[in-house]
């Protein structure tokens, strides 16, 4: 497993280049916040999954649904989906993730 990364500032910077890279009507987007890092592991090698892309700020999140507004840059923790012209995601913070930590191994 080969690990590429882009770091960014903030987390919102993190957003909006997930938000880019989505594909059409997809509305609702994973990120992890574990060990100090909050993150998305994106395949760019889908049909054999050699190659993942960590895009990822240092940072923390609390798990649950945030929306995001591309426009002000600005996200807040909601309770359900309101809203078609805004951008979702799932923050989820594993117990564990062996992807994860050998991609912040790789880090340092």
């Amino acid at each position: 497993m080969k690990f590429e990364y882009e770091e960014f500032g903030t987390v919102e910077d993190v957003f909006l280049y997930l938000t880019s890279v989505a594909p059409y009507g997809k509305q609702v987007m994973p990120v992890s916040s574990y060990k100090g890092y909050i993150f998305s592991l994106i395949p760019l090698s889908p049909l054999t999954g050699e190659v993942l892309m960590m895009v990822y700020t240092k940072g923390k999140l609390e798990p649950g649904l945030v929306e995001f507004d591309v426009s002000t840059k600005k996200f807040r923790t909601v309770s359900a989906i309101e809203r078609a012209d805004k951008n979702y995601f799932i923050v989820l913070t594993p117990k564990s993730a062996t992807l994860a930590d050998e991609a912040i191994k790789s880090l340092s």
